[in-house]
Parts: C-alpha cells; structure tokens; sequence
C-alpha cells in the first residue's frame, strides 16, 4: 500500500491542524493504520492508532485529549486532527499501515510508511 500524507506546515501555540493521509489499494479498509512523529535528534514516537474498522482507538498520553485520529474507509483516507498545539509537537508527520494484525502502537508493527509531513508549531 503507498501512503501519502499532508497537511503540515507552520502553527502558532495553541494552534490547530488536520493532518490527512491518502493510501491506496482496494483492501484499505483491512488494515490498521496509525501516525507516528519523529522530531530532529529524536527516535520516532507512536501518536495515534485506529483499528480497520475504526471501533478501537489508542493515543500516546502526550496528546490525549488534544489529537484525534479517524479515517474514512470510502475514501480510502485516514485523519489526524491536532488542537492545542504545543512547540514540543513538532516533528514530521508520518502515517503507516499494518496490513496484517490488529491494531498496534509499536513502530515495528506497521508494514508501510508514508514520506511524511513537517508540522512546526512557534511560541
């Protein structure tokens, strides 16, 4: 599956964006997918995770309460609505997709990567 994602760019504290991510493939709707975040010197972090179905949801404890991750299986697309930005959540953007499995939040676990999205959030 190839996964495109967009949406980032430059937002003030306490600002908010939506991040989308588009995949390809008739079998979209399988898969789990989840958003990751690298920020620079930093290991890549799990973020959000939905189920194929969108019926289970898991967040990392840094952005529960502030993110909300959906997808819309018609359309082959998957969400990340970010509110209350912090400047500690920058970082690139990444969707991924575990075509085989449940849903998951380690890194390990997703089979496709997206190329990523750059979200700055000033102070």
């Amino acid at each position: 599956v190839r996964l495109q994602a967009f949406g980032g760019g430059l937002v003030q504290a306490g600002g908010f964006l939506r991040l989308s991510c588009a995949a390809s493939g008739r079998t979209f709707s399988s898969y789990a997918m989840g958003w990751f975040r690298q920020a620079p010197g930093k290991e890549r972090e799990f973020v959000a995770a939905i189920s194929w179905n969108g019926v289970t949801i898991f967040y990392a404890d840094y952005v529960k309460g502030r993110f909300t991750i959906s997808r819309d299986n018609a359309k082959n697309m998957v969400y990340l609505q970010m509110n209350s930005l912090k400047p500690e959540d920058t970082a690139v953007y990444y969707c991924a997709a575990r075509i085989l499995g449940s849903i998951a939040t380690n890194f390990g676990d997703f089979d496709s990567w997206g190329q990523g999205t750059l979200v700055t959030v000033s102070s």
